[in-house]
């Protein structure tokens, strides 16, 4: 019976792929780049084309690293920031304003209304926690 039993094969997602974008001697390969209609927003110009120029570089070494660092290091910060009742609980979360600031800036061309306030609502609650640990109510 087992010998009538054809092997299936192999689904594309669990086949060995070679790394793509690895450099000789690195210790683990990078991902690529995802691809895109455009990395910049098309006709910007004054501050958000310096911002999208000044962030291009951080934003591909974010992308290159692990993708569970950047969640576990803000979850890490915001939980500081609801533990801790004093002013230093609201030291942790300046951080964590300043990076979904800076997303919420760079996404702000291609979100629709829903996604625009739903950042502008997060950073808000993000704002009044950091007001409530220093002190201001």
């Amino acid at each position: 019976m087992a010998e009538k039993r054809r092997e299936r094969p192999a689904h594309p997602m669990a086949r060995p792929r070679p790394p793509q974008g690895a450099e000789r001697g690195s210790p683990q390969p990078r991902r690529p780049l995802p691809q895109g209609e455009q990395f910049f927003t098309p006709g910007a110009d004054g501050l958000r084309r310096a911002v999208e120029q000044r962030s291009a570089a951080p934003l591909v070494f974010l992308f290159q690293l692990p993708r569970w660092i950047i969640p576990v290091i803000l979850v890490a910060l915001l939980l500081a920031g609801f533990a801790v009742p004093s002013f230093l609980g609201g030291v942790a979360v300046l951080p964590v304003i300043g990076f979904v600031g800076w997303l919420a800036y760079m996404s702000w061309p291609s979100l629709g209304a829903k996604g625009r306030i739903l950042r502008v609502a997060l950073l808000t609650f993000l704002l009044l926690l950091v007001a409530d640990r220093f002190g201001a109510f």
